[in-house]
C-alpha cells in the first residue's frame, strides 16, 4: 500500500503542518535577503531590507546591484523550485514511483530540444544573447520553442498512454523517449557550428541571472496560473493515491486526469527549462523532503508546502552557487544535482527502502 496512506505519524507528531509552512514562509523571506546580500559585492542585510522596503541608502550602488540585477535572480529561482517541485509532485503521485519527475519522463528533454532548434537550427544570428536581446518578444520565442518541444514528447507519451494502463511502463516509455529526444539533439550539435554548439552548452549548464525583468513577468505569469492548475487538480491527485482501479470506480475519468496532469506539468517544466536551462533533481529531491517534514499526503497541503520547500532549496543552491565573495558563479545545475542526490539518498536510508514509500 502507498505510503501516502500510511506514513507514520500521520496524526501529528512535534510541530503541527501549520507551524511548518509558517517556519518555511519564514525561511523563504530570510533566505532571499541572504541572497540579495551575498555575492561578489557583499551588501549588509539590514541595507538590503532598506532598499526593498524603498528607503534611501547610503550607497547608490547597492540599490542598482539589489534591484536591478540581484532581485530579478532571486525571484527566478523562487519561481524555478516552486514549478519545478510541484511539477515532480504531480508525475510522482500519478506514476507512483519516486523517481518520478519532468526530467525523467521526457518533459524536460522535449522543452530542450525545442529550445535547441531555435538555437542551433535557425543560423548563427539566432543565438542565446540575440534572443534574450529580443526583450519581451524573446520570452515569448524561448517559450513556445520549450513549450512545443515538451508538448511533442507530451503527445507522444500520451499516443503511448491509449495503448498502456500500467504507470510503471509508462514511466519507462517516458524515459525512452527523452534517450531519443536526448540523441536527436546530440545529432544537431554534431553539424552545428562551434558559435552555435558552445551558445547551448552554456545554456544547458542552467542559469538564474540570464533572466531580464520583462522575461521575469511572463515565467512568472505562466507559474502562477501553472501552480493554480495544479491545485485545482489536489482531489484529483489524492484520488489517484488510492489506486487507478478505485479512482475509476468513484467515478474518476483516468485518461482526461492524465492529459491534465501531465499537461500542467509540461507548462510548469517547458517555461522553467526555456528561461534557466535544464535544472535537474530538484522535481524528483523536494517532493520526498516536503512528505517526510509534513508527514501527510493530501496534496492541498503538499502543493502549497512544495512551493515552499522548492523556493528554499533552489535559493540555498543559488547563493552557493554565486561562490560569496568571490567573482566565480558556478552552473547552477550542478548544484542541484550535488544537494539533491543527499536529499534522496537520505530519505532512502531513512525509509530504509525507497520503494516502501509508494
Amino acid at each position: 500500500m502507498s505510503v501516502f496512506h500510511n506514513i507514520p505519524g500521520e496524526s501529528g507528531k512535534g510541530l503541527t503542518q501549520w507551524r511548518l509552512m509558517v517556519m518555511l514562509i519564514v525561511a523563504v523571506i530570510l533566505l532571499i535577503l541572504l541572497d540579495l546580500g551575498l555575492g561578489s559585492v557583499h551588501i549588509p542585510i539590514p541595507e538590503v531590507a532598506r532598499i526593498l522596503l524603498g528607503s534611501s541608502v547610503d550607497n547608490e550602488a547597492w540599490q542598482a546591484i539589489v534591484l536591478k540585477i540581484r532581485l530579478p535572480r532571486t525571484i527566478t529561482a523562487v519561481l524555478a523550485g516552486a514549478a519545478l517541485s510541484v511539477g515532480g509532485l504531480q508525475m510522482q503521485t500519478l506514476f507512483r514511483n519516486p523517481l518520478a519527475g519532468p526530467s525523467v519522463l521526457g518533459i524536460t528533454a522535449g522543452a530542450s530540444l525545442g529550445v535547441a532548434a531555435v538555437m542551433l537550427a535557425a543560423g548563427s544570428a539566432t543565438t542565446a544573447f540575440t534572443i534574450r536581446s529580443l526583450g519581451l518578444g524573446g520570452s515569448w520565442l524561448i517559450v513556445i520553442a520549450a513549450s512545443i518541444g515538451a508538448a511533442l514528447v507530451l503527445l507522444a507519451i500520451l499516443a503511448i498512454s491509449y495503448r498502456i494502463r500500467d504507470n510503471v511502463v509508462m514511466l519507462i516509455v517516458g524515459i525512452m523517449v527523452a534517450n531519443i529526444t536526448i540523441a536527436i539533439v546530440s545529432i544537431w550539435q554534431y553539424f552545428s557550428n562551434p558559435e552555435q554548439i558552445q551558445e547551448y552548452i552554456l545554456w544547458t549548464f542552467g542559469s538564474l541571472g540570464g533572466v531580464t525583468a520583462d522575461q521575469l513577468q511572463v515565467l512568472g505569469l505562466i507559474v502562477g496560473l501553472g501552480v493554480i492548475m495544479t491545485f485545482a487538480l489536489s482531489k484529483t491527485l489524492n484520488v489517484l493515491l488510492l489506486g487507478e482501479d478505485y479512482a475509476q470506480s468513484m467515478g474518476l475519468n483516468i485518461r482526461r486526469s492524465r492529459v491534465a496532469i501531465i499537461g500542467v506539468t509540461s507548462i510548469l517544466a517547458g517555461a522553467i527549462t526555456g528561461f534557466c536551462g535544464p535544472i535537474g533533481f530538484v522535481g524528483i529531491a523536494v517532493p520526498h523532503l516536503t512528505r517526510s517534514l509534513l508527514n501527510t499526503s493530501d496534496h492541498k497541503v503538499l502543493i502549497p508546502s512544495c512551493v515552499l520547500v522548492g523556493a528554499v532549496l533552489m535559493l540555498v543552491c543559488d547563493i552557493i552557487s554565486q561562490v560569496p565573495g568571490s567573482n566565480t558563479v558556478l552552473p547552477v545545475n550542478a548544484i542541484t544535482a550535488m544537494i539533491g542526490s543527499p536529499i534522496v539518498i537520505w530519505i532512502i536510508v531513512k525509509r530504509r527502502n525507497l520503494k516502501s514509500s509508494f
